[in-house]
């Protein structure tokens, strides 16, 4: 049975669950899950249903609704999922671009190697960023230029002990980590939520164009759900040139809702960007995309065939 069809299953049959005070989870599907709350991990919620115990992932709960013995019910939304970064569901109120740059440019960096260049942003401030794949596939020099606010102006700091984490050839994206002893606390980006987004909403990128750091290029979301070689991107008019990849699509709340990678190069306005939602998920899975130094172009490591099992030669005696 699907993951859906057990959940929509579960909602049904708990409309008669003995509960006098039930909790109430609102799902993406715009289905519901009532029973009491037994637990709230990272990564779920552990919610009896009167008849059986179900955990639900964080990822697919909109909101929750306790119940409390006064009668008062009380709807949050979900806190972060998890330490590792900081993430959204419900998107705050609009503000201009030029506010929001201030805010959050100190997150975004200049991703550096000896065949090229590209972009990253910080997702937390143990030094923990993400870029594309492409920007540093086959490579072995790693370094990253960081720009940080001191008395009023920016200062540029380049970190050359940068490693590689894990690595998703196939989504084109990376996790590094910046492990220099004088590294400092860095200041880290809010991931959104792509799906919440729509067509015509004002988005922005912050990059490094042909090497010109920090560019700021604003536009619109064109479309999301635009396929290319069996993949879905979001297309935006904002401006995406080489060296923008690996950058953050910001929506008007300041929050990371793409990862830009490339462009229709015989078009203007024609870029993309990677869905948060999949980087999300690559960071939640990051183990199992773990980085190997003995297969540095594949994201993958697989375990040897077992042996066959060698009969053994029956003695005579």
């Amino acid at each position: 049975m699907s993951f859906k069809k057990f959940i929509a299953l579960a909602a049904l049959l708990s409309c008669g669950a003995p509960f006098a005070f039930a909790d109430t989870l609102q799902l993406k599907d715009a289905s519901a899950v009532t029973g009491k709350i037994l637990a709230e991990k990272t990564d779920g919620y552990v919610v009896d249903l009167g008849y059986t115990v179900l955990v639900i992932p964080r990822t697919a709960v909109t909101s929750v609704t306790r119940a409390s013995t006064t009668g008062t019910a009380v709807t949050t939304a979900p806190a972060a999922t998890g330490q590792f970064y900081s993430a959204t569901t419900k998107s705050s109120a609009p503000r201009d671009v030029s506010s929001l740059v201030k805010q959050i440019g100190e997150a975004v960096v200049q991703v550096k190697t000896p065949g090229g260049l590209g972009s990253g942003f910080f997702i937390n401030d143990d030094g923990y960023l993400i870029t594309n794949f492409h920007v540093i596939e086959g490579e072995t020099e790693i370094s990253v230029e960081v720009y940080q606010q001191k008395n009023g102006q920016l200062d540029r700091e380049t970190y050359k002990q940068v490693k590689i984490i894990a690595i998703n050839k196939f989504h084109d994206l990376a996790l590094l980590h910046i492990e220099d002893k004088d590294a400092p606390k860095f200041k880290p980006v809010t991931l959104g939520n792509s799906d919440a987004l729509n067509v015509g909403d004002g988005v922005f990128a912050i990059g490094s164009p042909l090497g010109l750091e920090r560019t700021v290029t604003q536009g619109i979301l064109s479309t999301k759900t635009r396929q290319l070689e069996g993949e879905l991107y979001l297309q935006t008019s904002t401006q995406i040139n080489p060296g923008n990849s690996g950058g953050p699509l910001f929506n008007l709340a300041g929050e990371v809702v793409g990862v830009t990678n490339m462009k229709i190069t015989f078009g203007e306005g024609l870029g993309f960007a990677i869905p948060i939602e999949l980087v999300k998920s690559f960071l939640d899975h990051r183990d199992a995309f773990a980085y190997s130094t003995d297969n540095p172009n594949n994201p993958f490591r697989y375990l040897e065939p077992p042996s066959r099992t060698k009969a053994k030669p029956v003695e005579n005696k």
